[in-house]
């Protein structure tokens, strides 16, 4: 009960760098509660990545290596990391806010009796309590939440903490694992890869976002320059991915994906609350829109106002000189 358990998801081989920021937040509260912070990897490879939870603040890496974490399937995944909580008996479990998490954190939580504290953007943890502050009303305002539960999960939004080190030496505990996939209840067809050199959208440090002003092909291959040119994930505001140029995967906003990277490009996006949502806790906000009262520039770091089509092929030809 004297610790904080943080669950580090893995993708490609790699800890996500929402992972690390939550788990560097929790090695903050950690010294200033006098509570030890313990990670949970579960990956075919878990122990080749115990020295990078280390670094960030662990001072102990549960390991459960099996290959069957690599499929992404919920049931192992529910199993595993109750099997770690029961051995690491935690005050808190700390996850970042991630798809994944998303798909398991109730069950989780009915597995284990614990309560849950959702997508939160900050945390503080006690022997007596657990507060959180978390976005509502399309992320205008902050809720304070506190739980005085014995056992409390928080999946923390991806951006809210910058990702730091410690010099924390630590231990690695090796986990078993056995799962009877009899009981999955569902069967990996196939893992489709994104084509090309497609940069994760929740992980990117930059992204380009195209909004409606973005309007057909030729605007979309603008973006995609721009994305190419800066190394960007790219990704699309609700209103554009509606009309076929984007797929629903690239979408940001409220009812799409959380994004928290050094420079967002809002391309052509009005601003709308619900987009905003999904995109305000990025570092350095570039807006371009020919609407010089489009909310996006109430939050943006700096603007431009003018058609894209215009703007776009001068400032790829600016970038391009800059990078070479």
């Amino acid at each position: 009960m004297n610790s904080i358990l943080v669950y580090l998801s893995v993708h490609d081989a790699r800890i996500k760098r929402s992972s690390l920021e939550a788990l560097s937040r929790a090695r903050e509260v950690g010294k200033a509660s006098g509570m030890a912070v313990e990670a949970a990897i579960l990956h075919s490879a878990a122990a080749e990545m115990a020295s990078v939870a280390h670094a960030h603040g662990a001072s102990k890496v549960f390991c459960m290596a099996n290959p069957i974490f690599d499929s992404h399937l919920n049931a192992p995944l529910i199993a595993g990391l109750s099997k770690v909580i029961k051995m690491s008996s935690p005050r808190a479990v700390v996850m970042a806010s991630t798809e994944g998490v998303k798909d398991v954190l109730g069950a989780l939580a009915i597995r284990t009796d614990a309560a849950v504290l959702p997508d939160v953007a900050s945390f503080y943890v006690t022997s007596d309590e657990v507060t959180c502050e978390r976005p509502v009303m399309a992320a205008k305002l902050l809720a304070s939440t506190t739980s005085t539960h014995p056992l409390v999960f928080i999946s923390v939004r991806s951006g809210s903490y910058e990702v730091s080190e410690g010099e924390t030496v630590g231990t690695v505990e090796e986990v078993a694992f056995d799962f009877d996939e009899a009981t999955l209840g569902a069967t990996l067809r196939e893992i489709v890869q994104t084509t090309g050199d497609t940069v994760d959208l929740s992980e990117a440090n930059v992204v380009v976002a195209a909004g409606r002003g973005v309007r057909d092909e030729s605007g979309k291959a603008l973006v995609d320059e721009l994305a190419s040119i800066t190394g960007a994930a790219i990704g699309a505001s609700r209103a554009v991915v509606e009309t076929g140029l984007f797929p629903a995967t690239a979408q940001i906003g409220q009812t799409g994906k959380v994004v928290s990277p050094e420079l967002y490009f809002a391309v052509g996006i009005s601003g709308a609350i619900q987009h905003v949502a999904g995109m305000n806790n990025s570092r350095v906000i570039v807006a371009i829109n020919k609407d010089a009262d489009a909310p996006i520039f109430d939050v943006a770091t700096y603007g431009l106002v003018g058609d894209c089509f215009k703007i776009l092929p001068v400032l790829n030809a600016e970038l391009r000189k800059i990078i070479s």
